[in-house]
C-alpha cells in the first residue's frame, strides 16, 4: 500500500470530522451547567464574564434545546427587557455596587407568578395576553435583590386544578412539558416547567407554587432540589391562587444551597398576605447559616412509611436512604400514621371553595375588560363552548364555581377538621409522642409516560400531610431507577426550615444523587 496515499486519506478524514463538530456555544464556554449562585458570583466579581453574556447564553440554550432540539417546551415566555436589566446591573457593578447574592443571577418564574412586564397566564385561554399592572410581591423583591427574571415557565393549567384528570405539565396556551430524562415521560405539575427548567440547566435557579405536591413532585420527577416554605413564609400576593391556606411559592434548584440563598431572599413580611405577619419573627436573612455537613448526626427522624408498598424498587432505594441516615449519625423510626382522620374529603371542599374566592378576587384586581370578570363567567364559557374543555373535561372550575363564600359552614368545618387533624392532632401531636427532629419519605415514583388520553400515572405521594398543615417540606434527588431520579422527602413543624435544611444539605453532600439529564427519548 502507497503510505503517502494513506497518510492523506487519514489526514483528511480526520479533518473532515474536525470540521462537522458542532461549534461551541456560548452556554459551554461559559461553563454554566449546573454553575450554582455562589460560583456564579465568583465569576461575576473576577470579570470572568457578565450578567449580560450569562443571560445571552441561556436565552440561546433556550432556544436551542427548549424550543428546538429535544423540544422540551418549559418556558413559555422570554423577558424582551432581560439583556437591557443584565447590562444595567453590569454597570451597577463596575461602579461598586451590588445588591447580595441574586445579583446578576438569571432565574424563571412560574407563569401563575404575576410580572409587570409579561403575560401571567396560568396556561389558560381565559388569561392570554394578561398583562398585571403589577408584579407579585415576591417577582417586586426579585427584582430589588438585582435578580433578572428570564421569563416565565409553563406549567399545568391553573396549577392542576383544573379538570377531573389530566396530565402534568400540560396547559392549553403552552402544551406539554416534557422530562428531560426521557421526553416521552412526565415532568409532574403544576411547576412543571420550572422543575425541567431547573434540571435541564435554562436558568440558574427557578421558582414553583404548591398547594399538594406542585414543587415536590416535579423535583422528584426532574432530579432537583424543591423547597415548600412554611405558608407565610414568602408572600403569596400577585400569585393566581388556589387556597390561601395552603399555597406557597418556593426555590426549584439543582443544589441545597441555592434553595437556601433564595429562600432567604424572598422571606419577608407583606401587609397585603396576613399570612406572613406571623412569619416575622421566623425569618431568617440567611438560611445558609444552618448547612452542615454533619448535620444529620443526632437527629431523631420518623420514616413515614404511608407511601410504602406502592412501588417495589424506590421501597428499595428508601431502605438504601434510611441506612445511609443512620450511617451519617441519625436515629431513624417507623411512623405508619400521621392523622388519625381521613380528612381527603374536607381538604378537597377546602380548595374548590378557596379557589373560586381567591380566583374572583385575582381576576378582579386585573382590572381588565378583556378577562373574565369571575370563576362563574368561566363556568358559562365552558359549558356553552364544550370543545374549550378538550382534551380535559375543566370540571373542578364548574364545581369551584357552584360553591358559596368562605361564610359556609360546609366550607368552616372543613377548614376546622383539616387544620386540627393535620397540625395538633397530625404532624405536631407525632412530633411530640415520638420526639423528632423531623420525617422522612420517599417524594413519589420514577416519571410515567405522558398520556392525554388517560391523563397522569401517580404510584406514590408524600405531600399531604405537611401541605394541608402548611408546614415545610424540602425534596432533593435519593437515586435513580433505570436513569429516571427518585427524591426524598424531609418535612416538619411550622417554621422548621433551618433543621430541614440543615438535614436535606447533610444528606446531599454525603451522597451526590443529581444526575444531569441527556434528553433521551
Amino acid at each position: 500500500m502507497n503510505t503517502h496515499y494513506s497518510f492523506c486519506v487519514l489526514a483528511l478524514s480526520l479533518l473532515l470530522a474536525c470540521s462537522q463538530q458542532p461549534e461551541e456555544t456560548a452556554y459551554e464556554r461559559l461553563g454554566l451547567e449546573e454553575i450554582t449562585v455562589t460560583e456564579l458570583q465568583d465569576h461575576y466579581s473576577s470579570g470572568t464574564f457578565t450578567a449580560r453574556d450569562v443571560v445571552q447564553a441561556y436565552i440561546n440554550r433556550i432556544e436551542d434545546v427548549d424550543r428546538n432540539g429535544p423540544a422540551l417546551n418549559s418556558v413559555i415566555t422570554i423577558n424582551q427587557r432581560a439583556l437591557s436589566v443584565a447590562e444595567d446591573l453590569d454597570e451597577e457593578r463596575q461602579n461598586g455596587t451590588t445588591r447580595g447574592p441574586l445579583h446578576g443571577v438569571p432565574i424563571l418564574l412560574k407563569d401563575n407568578i404575576n410580572t409587570a412586564d409579561m403575560p401571567t397566564t396560568a396556561g389558560s385561554l381565559f388569561l392570554e395576553g394578561s398583562i398585571p399592572p403589577e408584579d407579585a410581591f415576591i417577582a417586586e423583591r426579585l427584582r430589588q435583590k438585582g435578580a433578572v427574571i428570564l421569563g416565565k415557565t409553563n406549567l399545568s393549567e391553573w396549577a392542576n386544578f383544573h379538570s377531573s384528570f389530566s396530565s402534568s405539565g400540560w396547559s392549553a396556551l403552552g402544551g406539554q412539558v416534557r422530562n428531560p430524562y426521557d421526553i416521552s415521560r412526565n415532568p409532574c405539575g403544576s411547576s412543571a416547567g420550572s422543575g425541567v427548567a431547573a434540571s435541564a440547566n435554562l436558568a440558574t435557579l427557578t421558582i414553583g407554587t404548591e398547594t399538594n405536591g406542585s414543587i415536590v413532585c416535579p423535583s422528584n420527577a426532574n432530579g432537583i432540589v424543591g423547597l415548600k416554605p412554611t405558608v407565610g413564609l414568602w408572600s403569596r400576593t400577585g400569585i393566581i391562587p388556589i387556597s390561601h391556606t395552603t399555597d406557597s411559592g418556593g426555590p426549584m434548584t439543582r443544589t441545597v444551597r441555592d434553595a437556601a440563598i433564595l429562600l432567604g431572599e424572598l422571606a419577608a413580611v407583606d401587609q397585603a398576605d396576613e399570612k406572613t405577619v406571623p412569619a416575622g419573627e421566623h425569618i431568617h436573612d440567611d438560611y445558609t447559616q444552618f448547612l452542615q455537613e454533619d448535620g444529620l448526626d443526632g437527629k431523631r427522624i420518623g420514616f413515614y412509611t404511608g407511601p410504602s408498598g406502592n412501588h417495589f424498587r424506590v421501597d428499595t432505594l428508601m431502605q438504601e436512604t434510611i441506612r445511609t441516615l443512620e450511617s451519617l449519625g441519625a436515629t431513624v423510626v417507623e411512623i405508619d400514621q400521621i392523622s388519625e382522620q381521613n380528612i381527603g374529603g374536607d381538604a378537597f371542599q377546602v380548595l374548590l371553595y378557596e379557589f373560586k374566592d381567591g380566583l374572583n378576587r385575582y381576576l378582579a384586581a386585573l382590572q381588565n375588560d378583556e378577562i373574565v370578570d369571575s370563576i362563574e363567567e368561566m363556568a358559562e364559557e365552558i359549558r356553552a363552548t364544550p370543545s374549550m374543555s378538550e382534551p380535559f373535561d375543566r370540571n373542578l372550575i364548574l364545581m369551584a364555581a357552584q360553591k358559596g363564600g368562605l361564610d359556609s359552614e360546609e366550607y368552616q368545618e372543613a377548614l376546622e377538621t383539616m387544620l386540627l387533624h393535620s397540625r395538633q392532632e397530625g404532624i405536631d401531636r407525632v412530633m411530640d409522642e415520638n420526639e423528632l427532629d423531623a420525617f422522612v419519605s420517599p417524594t413519589g415514583s420514577p416519571a410515567w409516560q405522558t398520556d392525554l388520553v388517560l391523563g397522569d400515572n401517580f404510584q406514590l405521594s408524600s405531600s399531604s400531610p405537611s401541605a394541608r398543615a402548611g408546614y415545610p417540606i424540602i425534596t432533593l434527588p435519593m437515586g435513580n431507577i433505570d436513569g429516571l431520579p427518585v427524591g426524598v422527602s424531609f418535612f416538619g413543624r411550622a417554621w422548621s426550615e433551618p433543621t430541614l435544611l440543615e438535614i436535606a444539605y447533610s444528606f446531599e453532600q454525603n451522597t451526590d444523587h443529581r444526575i444531569i439529564p441527556e434528553f433521551s427519548d
